[in-house]
């Protein structure tokens, strides 16, 4: 009889021991949540980061996935760098097959970062010599972002997708 209780009481102490370590481990949804709210914070303090597109919306409202495509921009006051595929219409001053999509570089002539009701608005305006572009980026706390590009040459495409830091190069 004293041998079964004690088997018992060395069981449950196992059992007790492994379910609280494993809870112990694992952090809350809440402790999550600020801890990328927080990166996002820093990230977009910084005012260097990527943004990497994960859907594309044209004017027609048309959702096109963009898993298998070019489509990041680098954002910092120095440097704007797009490579954001196109799927609307060109005005005037593009030719026929010429437009790369939103794919450009230089250097934003306004950039400003505001918070906003639940994250922060990113604005810049970068004029090239062949076009100026309008950005737009709406980051929320969790680091989901949503992107208007607008240009005097392509329609205004919008993007979902996600920010996060930029690979330094070597």
């Amino acid at each position: 009889m004293y041998t079964r209780h004690s088997l018992l009481f060395i069981l449950l102490t196992f059992v007790m021991a492994s379910v609280f370590s494993q809870e112990t481990g694992k952090k809350t949804k809440q402790e999550r949540d600020l801890e990328k709210q927080k990166q996002t914070e820093e990230l977009v303090n910084s005012k260097i980061f990527l943004f990497t597109a994960s859907t594309a919306f044209s004017q027609r409202g048309r959702a096109i996935n963009l898993t298998s495509n070019p489509n990041t921009i680098v954002f910092s006051p120095d440097l704007i760098s797009s490579d954001l595929p196109f799927f609307g219409r060109a005005y005037s001053g593009v030719t026929y097959g010429e437009s790369s999509g939103y794919t450009f570089e230089g250097k934003p002539e306004e950039f400003t970062i505001e918070p906003a009701k639940k994250g922060y608005e990113i604005k810049a305006v970068v004029r090239t010599s062949k076009d100026s572009y309008t950005i737009n980026l709406l980051v929320s706390s969790g680091g989901s972002s949503s992107l208007t590009i607008s240009s005097n040459n392509l329609s205004t495409m919008s993007y979902s997708g996600e920010i996060s830091k930029t690979e330094e190069k070597k």
